[in-house]
């Protein structure tokens, strides 16, 4: 293949010893050099390089590609052909948006929807009744905005079997009123285990696919060229496969982690440790991982705020409180199995009290396998103490984290259930910064919008991407856009494990790299907000280039 030279452009390159650029040459997908256009030229001829296919790029901005560092492929792509209700203000709302769907799709089977929020239902819990009196004669599933619970109607608790005598499974709970009926709330596993394996047992391969092509396509027109599936399970893994048989690559490399849940079981616990073992050498070894690497395992410590389901060091303002999902003990063989495979640990820790027992699991493997480089790593951190960052400071743990979880259009209810101090100390990005800890900030897609510039401005200034209007989140604790932008990059490609090969603009990595048409170093934030990416390119190769 030519060397391809692109010169007049405003390079980000996220590498600190070169942070800035105006060219670069790419040859066989990896950058060849990287510098003004002098030295860019002069390291071609050095090299013995003739001829360069040239590119002006007229003062664009480039930048590494994207890595979104969390989030769920298979999922987001299916969300997007969901029913969408996170703009649903009250349950009217909710209620005619699906009725709306219902005949648009008469000979539909089931309805989904997504995203719907738990302060548009207003102060009742959501039931089944809610649902029945929109769209009574078919199931019908509504993944909440966070993905954590789903609430459901009559008929989707007679299709999945759920009775008074269905037992709640570790870490969840079927919500049920004073007879012990279910009311058509399953909270935390009882989602993941009842909703997702009964809906994942009956989608086909070839659906999975068109959902992957789905997320590929719209991830590679907001410039993302890398992404890290938190929570993998049987049917996205066969579908991810299918996919590179087919195809003989994906759209962009990915790696992912196989998601684990408390069985109550030591030993089923750990074969799960083993068959994601066994997956990562089979892939290693039929060089699959070249586009799809097994990283690590997911353990999803406790909920979400807004269901009071995270585990907090205080109660909820309800007085209520909620146990971890993983508790301590159960975990500790798991992890450290984990651990001693070379698998890297990637823990769901919402509430101040779980992220403490990720931290505790960390310090586990470390006595039980000894001193060693290894980069776990804890997802969300939403409510968490000063102490617990200073923890993972010196535990090595990197801190992955999503900035459109508080977009301000979506904290209304996650304040009002803390109502105490703790409202007002979320997201708490500056102590990472403050303690160096190494972070990253992804999407967690589908539970809010994958888009990353958006995401970025919510970085940038606390403000909402949904609604610009509203007063910002404690913006004191935002984040400069040189900070913001290595974490978007180089950031998910440590926190991934692949820092090695991507994330940067330098000599030697894959070449894969987005142009857009605002500079977020210099531009108004406001204008990040409605900024376009006009080209993605992965490993040397247009992927995406904007109409």
């Amino acid at each position: 293949m030519p060397v391809r030279l692109y010169t007049d452009a405003v390079v980000f390159t996220a590498d600190r010893d070169r942070p800035d650029a105006t060219a670069f040459a790419v040859r066989d997908g990896q950058f060849l050099a990287v510098g003004s256009e002098d030295e860019v030229r002069a390291e071609l001829e050095r090299l013995g390089v003739g001829d360069a296919v040239e590119t002006a790029l007229s003062g664009r901005f480039v930048l590494p590609g994207i890595v979104d560092s969390h989030t769920h492929l298979a999922m987001f792509g299916e969300a997007l052909g969901k029913v969408q209700l996170r703009d649903c203000a009250s349950l009217p709302e909710i209620q005619e948006r699906l009725r709306e769907a219902r005949a648009a799709d008469p000979d539909a089977k089931r309805l989904l929807g997504v995203s719907w929020l738990f302060d548009a239902v207003g102060d009742e819990h959501p039931t089944r009744e809610m649902i029945d009196a929109a769209v009574s004669d078919i199931p019908v599933y509504l993944d909440a905005n966070d993905l954590h619970s789903c609430w459901v109607n009559s008929a989707a608790l007679d299709e999945l079997g759920i009775t008074a005598d269905t037992p709640d499974p570790i870490g969840g709970e079927i919500a049920r009123d004073a007879d012990g009926n279910a009311t058509g709330m399953l909270y935390e596993t009882a989602s993941t285990q009842y909703v997702w394996g009964f809906l994942n047992a009956n989608t086909t391969e070839d659906e999975v696919v068109a959902h992957l092509e789905t997320a590929f396509a719209g991830y590679l027109a907001d410039g993302v060229t890398s992404a890290t599936d938190m929570a993998l399970m049987p049917g996205a893994v066969a579908g991810i496969r299918a996919l590179l048989a087919r195809d003989g690559r994906l759209p962009f490399p990915i790696t992912g982690h196989v998601l684990v849940e408390p069985s109550g079981d030591t030993a089923t616990d750990l074969a799960v440790v083993a068959d994601t073992v066994r997956l990562r050498d089979e892939l290693a070894r039929t060089g699959e991982d070249e586009w799809f690497r097994v990283a690590g395992m997911k353990f999803i410590m406790d909920g979400v705020i807004d269901a009071c389901t995270a585990a907090m060091r205080a109660p909820y303002a309800d007085g209520s409180n909620c146990d971890p999902i993983w508790e301590y003990e159960p975990a500790c063989p798991v992890a450290a199995a984990a651990d001693a495979a070379g698998l890297q640990i990637a823990m769901h820790a919402i509430g101040d009290r779980s992220s403490e027992i990720a931290l505790d699991l960390v310090e586990h493997c470390i006595r039980v396998n000894g001193e060693r480089p290894r980069h776990h790593r804890v997802e969300h951190l939403e409510s968490v103490t000063e102490e617990t960052i200073e923890r993972m400071a010196r535990l090595g743990v990197v801190a992955s984290m999503q900035p459109v979880h508080c977009d301000p259009a979506v904290l209304a209810n996650w304040k009002a259930v803390l109502a105490d101090e703790r409202q007002e100390r979320g997201f708490p990005w500056q102590w990472l910064r403050k303690h160096g800890v190494e972070y990253t900030l992804g999407s967690d897609a589908p539970t809010a919008p994958h888009h990353p510039l958006p995401n970025l401005y919510i970085a940038l200034t606390g403000k909402s991407a949904l609604n610009p209007s509203l007063e910002p989140y404690h913006p004191e604790r935002a984040f400069t856009p040189e900070d913001a932008l290595v974490a978007f990059t180089h950031g998910g490609a440590y926190a991934g494990g692949f820092e090695s090969t991507r994330g940067r603009i330098a000599p030697g990595l894959e070449a894969s790299f987005a142009v857009l048409d605002t500079n977020p170093l210099t531009a108004d934030p406001r204008d990040v907000l409605t900024a376009s990416v006009l080209a993605t390119y992965v490993r040397g190769e247009a992927a995406y280039t904007a109409v």
